[in-house]
């Protein structure tokens, strides 16, 4: 799964925001901080960790995740892409202003 239909699910941005908030956080306490039942927070998070948005640690029968910012990289390179063509054609725009009397 991508990054894009991963994080189109507020669920898993909410499992996300926590997850950067708290550092690592086991399923446990997803599970307290979200009224979803803890298979679904299972689910979601598999999925966070398919697209390489999350990292987990095997610690006894615990698993504990991660955010891992590197699978950020392909949403970063398209907003960035994005922005650069619109503030191009801004700047097209802009020029174009100045050149009239």
């Amino acid at each position: 799964m991508d990054v894009f239909t991963a994080l189109a699910d507020p669920t898993r941005r909410a499992l996300l925001a926590k997850l950067q908030d708290e550092g690592e956080c086991d399923v446990g306490e997803l599970v307290a901080a979200h009224e979803v039942s803890q298979p679904a927070i299972s689910r979601h998070l598999r999925v966070l960790l398919d697209a390489g948005l999350v990292s987990v640690r095997q610690h006894g029968r615990r698993r504990h995740y991660r955010v891992q910012p590197d699978g950020l990289l392909p949403l970063i390179s398209y907003l960035t892409g994005f922005w650069d063509q619109r503030l191009t054609a801004l700047e097209s725009v802009l020029d174009g202003l100045k050149e009239q009397p």
